[in-house]
């Protein structure tokens, strides 16, 4: 029998072994006892009969001593049984040492874990607090989309302007990075806010620096009353001669309406109308969930910073380094548990598993089918940017267009059994399958806006390389003329103007030869080498730094958020370093774009060393939903869709045992 010590009782710990030092103290004292057995019984004084002398003779010849040899045999014999014993016990401990799984601490002391194990905590931690704020966000852009949609339509019917008027429809495709929850922000001049976004907003997708993920609107353009009612089910028709999908369309009626509608100049009165209520009663309905969002996304960034200066070597001792360690995983609990004591109340307002699901599935179904428009156009634009530019100009978004067509089909099969479970009355499987719909959309989202953005910046790029060359060759000039602000000895100089010439040499040559070329990457070696002379001259080398350094940082977050199923941790921690460099100046832009390329480098090897995940599968679509952390691959199916909430809560949508 194993005794408490050993089992762990900290109770009976200290009685056990008082017991055991007892029982010890008594087996010594009976042994001594025993041994002294012999000696008591001899009694010297007692009185002997008399008798003859060889009487006394024979009987004193066995033992000279008073004492038989046979008195010895017992007490050697416990002796004997006692080594024995203590021997079994000193081998069983022995062996239990060496086979136990269990650290050998004393019960309720249990040992420190090691700073190997403490780094294992938070790498874990990180990873998982950046998914549930990621899956979080996503959510939440639908809920915002949901609310601001149904108040618009009810504000439309009440100011009379009838069932037509589209606010925002009138807008033409996205030319820059226009994104239709307002995540990305265009940045190309000129560029057009994407079908559906109310009017007004278009200039927010205007070169805009990102915000803060919580703080961007959603203000999507209110669909009309005709398509609201009369909602086409979800198809993933190739569209002919683009090898895309074909949604469906608005009915003519509708069409008709909200046509007749513009041209009566209603659309803008309407529009105003619209826009204030909707806004309102979004934030009035999810202005408790930003909130979490918000302080969430505080604590992993402070999480990050604390993991980056861990990765640096600081703290150098080991009890502050471990404690660093602590505070990144206390970090990371944080924002779990802002996003967890939010994720009922939002189930709440949805009320996927009720009543909710209809409008919910309505407003994921029409950002599915704007999407589906942009997926063939952006399959068009891929083409033309890689008959134009070199093959690195396109390397960001390479297989993005693909992708995108995977995940909407992954969301065609999920949206059509959320309106079966819908029809059915099956709430839970509809909140399920309408969820993980609702997470593909978004990625496809993500994929299209990467290539539309790029293709706006590739255009200002290639507008902006000509003014770089001149305002670099404005700073050589300066440098040549003993400008510099750091003073450098004179072989270094003309060392750092030999390379500068020679690169604008070579970026003059690609910009007049036949063969294309990759704008960003002509601006980001042009201002890097003006940049070692120190001039400190600002302008058009400025904004060019600036431009390379936010594509840099827009495509590896793209690549992260599509593929976070795989992403470790320090590729997220160099994406966060990079997206919280405030880029002011050139400098700052070489950092961010510097930590962002490391970041996207980092992710791909994460994503080749990871594989691709269920590769047996007959699920469309299913492989990239489980890479992208759409599904979270708990069960042979896929697991449960990812949802608002840490981790506590984020996994709460299992399908019920049949």
């Amino acid at each position: 029998m194993t005794s408490s010590l050993f089992r762990g009782r900290p109770r009976r710990a200290e009685g056990h072994i008082r017991a055991r030092v007892t029982h010890a103290v008594l087996g010594a004292l009976v042994g001594a006892g025993w041994l002294m057995l012999p000696l008591m019984t001899i009694a010297p004084s007692a009185p002997v009969p008399a008798a003859s002398a060889a009487t006394a003779a024979s009987a004193s010849a066995p033992g000279q001593g008073g004492t038989s040899t046979a008195d010895f045999v017992l007490p050697l014999v416990a002796v004997a049984a006692a080594a024995v014993l203590a021997a079994y016990g000193y081998l069983r401990r022995v062996r239990r040492g060496r086979t136990r799984t269990t650290p050998g601490t004393m019960p309720g002391h249990p040992r420190p874990p090691t700073l190997a194990d403490a780094e294992r905590q938070a790498r874990s931690a990180l990873v998982l607090a950046d998914d549930c704020v990621r899956t979080s966000r996503e959510e939440l852009s639908f809920v915002r989309e949901r609310f601001g949609v149904l108040k618009g339509e009810v504000v439309k019917e009440e100011a009379g302007a009838g069932e037509g008027v589209a606010v925002g429809e009138g807008a033409g495709p996205a030319a820059g990075a226009g994104v239709r929850d307002g995540r990305r922000a265009g940045a190309g001049a000129g560029a057009e806010a994407p079908p559906g976004i109310a009017a007004g907003t278009a200039g927010a997708f205007q070169g805009a620096r990102r915000r803060p993920e919580a703080e961007r609107e959603t203000d999507t353009g209110a669909r009309t009353a005709a398509d609201a009612r009369a909602r086409p089910g979800i198809t993933a028709e190739p569209a002919a001669g683009a090898g895309g999908f074909r949604p469906a369309r608005r009915g003519a009626e509708g069409d008709a309406r909200a046509e007749a509608a513009g041209e009566a100049g209603t659309e803008a009165v309407t529009g105003a109308l619209v826009r204030a209520p909707r806004e309102a009663g979004a934030e009035a309905v999810t202005g408790g969930f930003v909130r979490a969002l918000r302080g969430a996304e505080a604590e992993l960034v402070a999480a990050f910073a604390m993991w980056r200066r861990y990765e640096e070597g600081f703290p150098e001792e080991a009890a502050a380094r471990r404690q660093a360690l602590a505070g990144v995983v206390g970090r990371c609990a944080e924002a779990g548990r802002r996003l967890d004591a939010e994720a009922a109340a939002l189930d709440q307002v949805r009320g996927l598993e009720g009543p909710g699901a209809g409008a919910a599935s309505e407003v994921a179904e029409g950002r599915f089918r704007a999407l589906a428009v942009r997926t063939v156009a952006a399959h068009g634009t891929l083409t033309a940017l890689r008959e134009r530019y070199a093959a690195s100009a396109t390397d960001l978004v390479t297989g993005s267009v693909e992708q995108a067509k995977d995940r909407l089909l992954f969301a065609t099969a999920r949206l059509n059994e959320a309106r079966q479970a819908i029809d059915a009355a099956d709430g839970d499987r509809a909140a399920r399958s309408l969820r993980a719909g609702e997470g593909a959309v978004a990625q496809a989202e993500v994929l299209v806006s990467g290539v539309e953005r790029l293709a706006a910046r590739l255009r200002e790029a290639a507008a902006l390389v000509p003014a770089a060359l001149t305002g670099a060759e404005a700073d050589l000039t300066a440098a040549r003329h003993g400008r510099s602000r750091t003073p450098l000895a004179s072989g270094e100089l003309a060392a750092r103007l030999a390379h500068a010439d020679g690169v604008l040499a070579a970026v003059r040559e690609e910009l007049t030869g036949a063969l294309p070329y990759d704008p960003l990457d002509a601006l980001r070696r042009i201002t890097r080498a003006v940049a070692r002379l120190d001039v400190g001259r600002s302008g058009v080398l400025d904004a060019a730094a600036l431009l390379v350094a936010h594509a840099a940082v827009d495509s590896a977050d793209d690549y992260v958020a599509v593929h976070r199923g795989a992403v470790g941790p320090e590729a997220r921690a160099r994406l966060s370093e990079a997206a919280r460099t405030p880029v002011t100046d050139t400098g700052a832009a070489f950092g961010a774009d510097t930590a962002a390329r490391e970041a996207r480098a980092l992710a791909e090897r994460d994503v080749r060393a990871h594989g691709t995940p269920y590769p047996d599968t007959t699920t469309a679509g299913l492989p990239g939903a489980v890479l992208g952390g759409i599904l979270l691959a708990e069960d042979p199916d896929g697991g449960p869709p990812a949802s608002f909430g840490g981790p506590a809560t984020r996994g709460r949508r299992h399908m019920p045992a049949p």
